[in-house]
């Protein structure tokens, strides 16, 4: 095989396959791993996720963010380090948390089921830190997410460094939509959770 040969039958498909998958992991998709306990039960420590970087962003999505600016109280947060939440709060609405676990989004209550009655309750209410600037829980209390921004917490209430104390997550900080794989003994509540009506 003469060098022209080698360079058109082997290196160019090489490099055509290297730059694809470029692409597809700059602007498609990635992996990442779950680091932590803060989705349990829902995802495990060390699981790896999909994170869909064109999936849309809805209430109740769990995303992929990075931390790099968002989370000040963590002096572990490097500029690629990431966190994985669920989005309660879209842009513009507004929470109220009240005593008894139940949450409103808008006025409309939103039933949780992918977390258990605890989690709902002391879980989320019993705070570790002091809550975030803008952030309030509790019965007759509310607050509006900004634009642009999103209102997070992690499915393991009592063990999750989430929006309660670092604030909201700015737009331009989420990677993108994670999905757990099928045999993800909780993918569909990952996935694609529907609140039950």
């Amino acid at each position: 095989m003469n060098v022209s040969s080698f360079f058109k039958n082997i290196i160019v498909p090489i490099a055509t396959g290297l730059a694809i998958a470029a692409f597809l992991l700059a602007f498609v998709f990635q992996f990442v791993k779950v680091d932590g306990t803060s989705m349990y039960p829902n995802l495990q420590n060390n699981e790896r996720v999909l994170v869909w970087k064109l999936g849309k962003v809805r209430e109740d999505s769990v995303i992929v963010f990075n931390a790099y600016g968002v989370d000040d109280n963590n002096p572990n947060v490097q500029k690629n380090t990431k966190y994985v939440k669920r989005v309660i709060g879209m842009p513009g609405d507004t929470i109220e948390y009240k005593n008894n676990g139940d949450l409103y989004v808008n006025g409309k209550y939103q039933p949780q089921n992918y977390i258990s009655k605890e989690q709902r309750t002391s879980g989320t209410l019993t705070l570790l830190l002091p809550p975030a600037k803008g952030i309030t829980l509790g019965t007759g209390k509310s607050f509006k997410v900004p634009k642009d921004s999103y209102f997070v917490l992690g499915d393991n209430r009592s063990n999750s460094n989430d929006s309660r104390y670092y604030g909201f997550v700015p737009k331009d900080k989420v990677i993108g939509v994670a999905k757990a794989p099928f045999w993800s003994k909780n993918y569909k509540l990952i996935n694609s959770y529907e609140p039950a009506n």
